[in-house]
């Protein structure tokens, strides 16, 4: 039977329908096999971090607009005054990123004990009247000019870079857990105490975070991490129901239905604003909530107003954006070979992320209010900055991953790195730092021989008669050792564990 044209047609018809039915998961396949070949390449992290950071700062800068432009107007008369010093401190934060993706990392780990206790010291200071600055009555800053410093934002990054070069040579030295502790342990609850002088019981948090980090990523046994955690949990408990106006979001938050036009005024109203946003959001500047009726929206309550003005759809982004990163910090932990690395960016991977968990769960009403900001996207001048320089060191890390430092090497910078000058990525080889460890244990236990030698002669010349007793040389005096200089000497706690060339740049001179 002869085949009539219109049911060739129809027949031609069914087939392209049905391949047309197949096509789309053929194209998944071929978008996930695009997107794999481009995570393979040497420099995808890289891209992956500078890409993470200008979403992420971009749109906290147009919410800050938004949110702001009512507040700052009825204030100051301009719409513009917030969004003004956010953008100048993205500003600073861009030139501290391009800093922190040229800075060497054996100066970043020669530096790291200094830079440390430089923001201890300011710590310190900032609690001194007449020095710190006093606002709503916690002292935390100081103003230079129109710029407004933070201390206890610029210890989280010292506490993080100094933490894991701390515990990545003691680490490879074999070190005891007692040795693993006592210095880090104790420098980390000092700092907490500080800021929990000014004070401020979030960023004590965030601290936290970033000390069981390192405690976790540098091989603390779960036994005592769990203890250590415990105690922390107690600790924090205990602060939040000290202070007053603490312990009254503690009491707003198991009890949701006490008191809405009170403590609980500032998270109902938070819940409106995500529900009032639905799926698609009121659209970008239509928000209802930021005409005074949600406190602080520009700062610790903005992922409400982006819920509002952006919907569901918003809040997934952010979701997604920091989604993303901790699969890009973690992947730059597991395919550095050094391990300094290893625990600087998984470390920072945690604290930042944990702070913006906290920060969206007490928005979304899962756990109390704290005041910890939404990381690059709520307003606040030094955390913007701070974090955009721990973004930068991270992506410094991304370029000295295996891969990345071979493509570098042979000249595939691409366009981004030869627009920045970028200088190439030092090499790391195991070798070389355990040569260089096992010259850092010999010259430690030559000191230690020549240190028991002295006081062995000295016990000797002390059981001889008086008038048996070698009188030392004429014209030689002998230099005390300083016992802080010689522990101090013994810590290596500016000593990078790869050799260094110069023996200026090993801390002693020529």
């Amino acid at each position: 039977m002869t085949e009539t044209p219109r049911r060739r047609q129809r027949s031609a018809t069914a087939e392209g329908s049905g391949s047309a039915a197949d096509h789309p998961p053929r194209r998944n396949r071929l978008a996930a096999t695009k997107f794999g070949a481009w995570l393979a390449r040497p420099l995808a992290s890289f891209h992956l971090v500078v890409t993470i950071a200008t979403l992420l700062t971009v749109l906290g800068l147009v919410m800050v607009l938004s949110a702001s432009s009512v507040e700052a107007y009825v204030d100051g008369g301009s719409a513009y005054s917030l969004f003004i010093q956010q953008a100048m401190f993205a500003a600073i934060g861009a030139v501290l990123f391009y800093l922190a993706l040229r800075i060497s990392l054996r100066r970043l780990r020669q530096w790291s004990f200094p830079l440390f206790a430089i923001s201890v010291l300011a710590l310190v200071l900032v609690l001194i009247p007449g020095i710190g600055s006093e606002v709503q009555g916690a002292r935390r800053w100081f103003f230079l000019g129109p710029i407004s410093v933070q201390p206890s934002e610029i210890v989280k990054v010292t506490l993080v870079v100094w933490g894991a070069h701390l515990l990545a040579s003691r680490r490879s030295e074999q070190a005891s857990l007692k040795e693993i502790l006592v210095p880090l342990v104790p420098a980390g609850l000092l700092v907490c105490l500080l800021v929990v002088l000014e004070p401020n019981l979030s960023t004590t948090i965030a601290l936290g975070i970033v000390l069981a980090a390192l405690l976790w990523f540098g091989g603390l046994p779960v036994r005592l991490f769990v203890t250590i955690a415990i105690s922390g949990t107690i600790a924090a408990g205990i602060l939040a129901l000290s202070a007053g106006y603490r312990s009254d979001r503690m009491r707003g938050f198991f009890n949701p239905g006490d008191d809405p036009q009170g403590i609980n005024y500032q998270a109902r109203q938070a819940l409106y604003s995500l529900a009032d946003g639905g799926i698609w959001g009121r659209g970008l500047g239509q928000s209802r909530a930021k005409w005074q009726y949600l406190p602080n929206a520009h700062n610790d309550f903005i992922f409400a107003i982006i819920g509002e003005e952006l919907g569901f759809l918003g809040c997934a982004l952010v979701l997604g954006l920091f989604a993303l990163f901790v699969y890009t910090g973690l992947r730059i932990a597991i395919r550095s070979v050094d391990p300094f690395l290893r625990l600087l960016t998984a470390t920072a991977t945690t604290w930042i992320t944990g702070q913006a968990l906290i920060n969206i769960g007490y928005v979304v009403n899962l756990l109390p209010v704290t005041g910890l900001q939404l990381p690059l996207v709520s307003a606040g001048g030094s955390s913007l900055a701070i974090t955009l320089f721990m973004f930068g060191i991270i992506a410094n890390a991304a370029r000295h991953e295996p891969e990345a430092i071979s493509a570098l090497q042979a000249g595939q910078d691409g366009r981004f790195s030869r627009l920045l000058r970028l200088p190439k990525p030092e090499v790391y080889s195991p070798a070389k730092a355990e040569a260089a460890r096992a010259r850092t244990a010999a010259a430690k236990a030559a000191e230690q021989r020549a240190r028991a030698e002295r006081a062995k002669a000295e016990r000797a010349r002390a059981a001889l008669p008086p008038g048996r007793r070698p009188q030392s040389e004429p014209g030689r005096r002998r230099v005390p050792e300083s016992r802080g200089t010689s522990s101090l000497r013994a810590t290596r706690a500016w000593e990078p564990s790869y050799p260094i060339n110069h023996a200026r740049d090993r801390g002693r001179s020529k």
